[in-house]
């Protein structure tokens, strides 16, 4: 039996995993941020589960005392954790910044899981991490030096994109610093959900003919959080089971060693 920490559960792709991973016996500890979609997503996963009792914690990602809280819950509870599935996330409607002085897209998406990952780190020795990205980094620019952003020309998708490229060059500089963690990147498609910001991205991503359904976007980072080691490649990003190239300027060690030190400074006495 493995203990599998999966984010962003509430819906989507991490409600899939989740229910999935609980069918197959394991420990799933569900995280969501809204006690609604929370409650209604843990009904589900308890149903299916054949194993121990699902645990769920409430956080949003938005702000580091609940990743803070997150982690504790975390390390009294599980002496052991083997997998932790960063998949919380979100595009939002407009410029916000958080009480912790970050873009909130960045902070949700990148900074939190880098935190809740960091305050982890002993308890994965052996174990892996994975990180749920998108092609929308293709093109994307990333500052290590401006975590902010001007609320002037943010734009949803660029932020967006930025803080996808961030989780890729999180998952390459990881395998790179924490050897003894297994740590892949996906992308899970174009997923049928409630993703998005605004109404005409909001009824695509729920009507489109081509989009991928939860279940087998779900099906994808179960196969990465369970597949024996020796099939994956650590640091890789993956697009279906294939390890896959990002855009070349998220290849980047120099860059990704940037922002990991800028993703330090940012969560300061926070690790």
């Amino acid at each position: 039996m493995r203990t599998i920490v999966v984010t962003g559960a509430s819906s989507g792709v991490g409600l899939a995993a989740a229910g999935q991973l609980a069918a197959q016996g394991d420990q799933v500890v569900v995280v969501g941020r809204d006690p609604g979609r929370l409650g209604s997503a843990m009904a589900q996963i308890r149903a299916a589960a054949t194993g121990p009792e699902p645990d769920e914690f409430r956080a949003d990602f938005e702000s580091f005392d609940d990743v803070r809280r997150l982690a504790d819950h975390l390390l009294a509870a599980y002496p052991v954790i083997d997998v932790l599935a960063n998949n919380a996330g979100g595009m939002l409607g407009s410029y916000r910044r958080t009480a912790d002085g970050f873009e909130a897209t960045v902070q949700g998406n990148h900074l939190a899981p880098f935190l809740l990952t960091s305050l982890l780190r002993e308890r994965l020795r052996g174990g892996r991490v994975v990180n749920t990205s998108s092609r929308a980094h293709q093109r994307a620019r990333v500052d290590p030096d401006d975590l902010t952003g001007d609320p002037a020309s943010w734009n949803a998708w660029r932020a967006y994109g930025a803080s996808k490229a961030a989780n890729i060059l999180f998952t390459a500089e990881a395998a790179r610093r924490w050897p003894d963690i297994l740590s892949v990147a996906f992308h899970p498609g174009v997923v049928r959900s409630n993703f998005g910001a605004g109404p005409v991205t909001r009824f695509f991503y729920k009507v489109a003919p081509f989009l991928t359904s939860p279940q087998d976007a779900g099906a994808l980072l179960v196969w990465l959080a369970t597949a024996p080691a020796e099939e994956l490649r650590n640091g890789a990003y993956y697009v279906g089971h294939k390890v896959t190239a990002p855009d070349p300027r998220i290849s980047d060690p120099a860059l990704a060693a940037r922002l990991w030190d800028a993703s330090e400074r940012a969560c300061g006495d926070n690790r």
